[in-house]
């Protein structure tokens, strides 16, 4: 089956040009499974939270995936407004699985350390960055966020 999302329903601009794809197998689910990226890099196998067996659970990629994305998105801002980053820039972000009467659904948290900014222009930092980064873009709407300056 295939599901196709018109540019409508999405809201997505339009394609400039293709920056990256990312191409992975998986086999399995998040009891038992296991991804591989096209190019070796990415080899990791899966596990539920609190079983005996090695390995990550989906939410610990999305929210690695998304802190660094996120990272990227301040810097960008900072270089855009010609601020200078402190050197130790770190953004903890926690994605939870939740259930609730419609089934399951994802919840996350960005907290965010700019530290040896005034509080304004981290702020304005991390509100930009909101505004330009993927995953943020993606996510908006679709699940609860909260972004914290901590």
């Amino acid at each position: 089956m295939l599901i196709h999302f018109s540019k409508k329903e999405c809201a997505m601009s339009h394609i400039v040009k293709v920056l990256h794809t990312a191409k992975t197998g998986t086999r399995g689910g998040r009891d038992n499974g296991a991804s591989r990226s096209s190019d070796g890099l990415l080899d990791i196998r899966f596990s539920t939270p609190g079983s005996a067996r090695i390995g990550a659970s989906p939410e610990q990629l999305f929210a690695a995936g998304w802190s660094a994305s996120f990272a990227t998105a301040i810097a960008l801002a900072a270089r855009k407004r010609k601020i200078a980053l402190p050197a130790d820039v770190s953004i903890d972000a926690e994605v939870d699985l939740n259930l609730g009467d419609g089934g399951h659904f994802l919840s996350a948290r960005l907290n965010v350390r700019l530290q040896g900014l005034e509080c304004s222009v981290a702020k304005d930092l991390v509100d930009e960055a909101a505004e330009i980064c993927p995953y943020s873009k993606a996510t908006r709407g679709n699940i609860e966020v909260a972004i914290k300056l901590v």
